[in-house]
């Protein structure tokens, strides 16, 4: 999947500014967590038995206790490109959250850390039975190389199982900038029948995709950037301004920001979140899902808005 330059998100960026977030990321990851629950609750569904499971990007190390008690027997992997986000995960600087989850979880001496790309992973084929990533695509610059790779590691039967941000993420902040400058101001987003047919290409079998829209609210405008500034996931485009922002263009945004507030005085920033999850083709696969001209069929299940 190729993007215009200007909407290319460059990798370096990306990790110096999660680097950066690492030590206030816990505080304000409120979507991050929610997200995390919503689709580590649909393992409830599955019946797996990994012996080996990779949280990739991980980021601080969130879901690995929970990981961790759902599968006990398990060797669990924490992946994540921003090292400093890594130190946090493995408790040398926990926040209080993680302080809490260490009293609850299981022993973490089955926990492992590697710092790696997803795009790039320094794994060997076939070593991998759940492959679990939270909001952690959406920063790939390539996703036929992110499945790819996730393709060649995933254990035949093995599961892929992962969210990521649609299209309509950040709405808000679009419609604020809209006719205020020719810059981007919010990241690339792949849509949902995208991921699907990616999937597919890459050789999963029974893909299942279904979307919802969660939204955060705001007492005022530069609470809402703050809080994005704080987790790292502002925008990195190519085609973002390199200098700051000028007051007047600054005005102009809140201005058109405020034209959005709700009924109960508070101002919304949407996020489409997309699930999925499929698993790595067997010999024992059925073609159940395939339709009588070899095409498979994806499931979609999107949400009411």
């Amino acid at each position: 999947m190729s993007l215009h330059r200007a909407l290319v998100t460059p990798k370096a960026r990306v990790q110096q500014a999660f680097a950066r977030a690492a030590e206030q990321y816990d505080a304000a990851a409120i979507l991050q967590r929610e997200v995390h629950d919503r689709m580590f609750a649909r393992l409830d569904y599955i019946q797996l038995k990994p012996q080996q499971v990779i949280d990739l990007g991980c980021g601080t190390g969130y879901g690995l206790p929970q990981l961790g008690n759902r599968y006990p027997d398990a060797q669990i992997l924490g992946l994540d490109m921003a090292l400093d986000m890594l130190r946090y995960a493995r408790g040398q600087r926990p926040s209080r959250w993680q302080q809490w989850w260490q009293k609850l979880s299981a022993s973490p001496a089955q926990r492992q850390y590697l710092c790696a790309d997803i795009e790039k992973l320094p794994l060997a084929n076939a070593c991998v039975d759940l492959l679990w990533s939270n909001l952690a695509l959406q920063w790939c610059q390539d996703l036929d190389a992110t499945f790819t790779e996730m393709q060649r590691v995933l254990a035949p039967q093995g599961l892929i199982m992962f969210s990521t941000l649609g299209p309509d993420t950040l709405r808000e902040i679009r419609q604020a900038f809209a006719g205020v400058d020719g810059y981007t101001h919010v990241n690339h987003f792949v849509d949902m029948h995208d991921l699907g047919d990616a999937l597919v290409r890459h050789g999963f079998e029974n893909p299942v995709m279904d979307m919802e829209f969660i939204t955060l609210t705001y007492d005022n405008v530069p609470a809402v950037f703050r809080d994005l500034k704080q987790i790292g996931a502002y925008n990195h485009t190519e085609g973002r301004a390199k200098g700051l922002m000028g007051k007047h263009t600054w005005q102009q945004v809140v201005h058109n920001y405020e034209q959005l507030r709700r009924a109960d005085g508070r101002l919304p920033l949407t996020y489409e979140v997309i699930y999925g999850h499929a698993w790595q083709a067997s010999p024992a696969t059925t073609t159940s899902t395939r339709t009588d001209d070899g095409r498979q069929v994806i499931n979609f299940y999107p949400r009411a808005r």
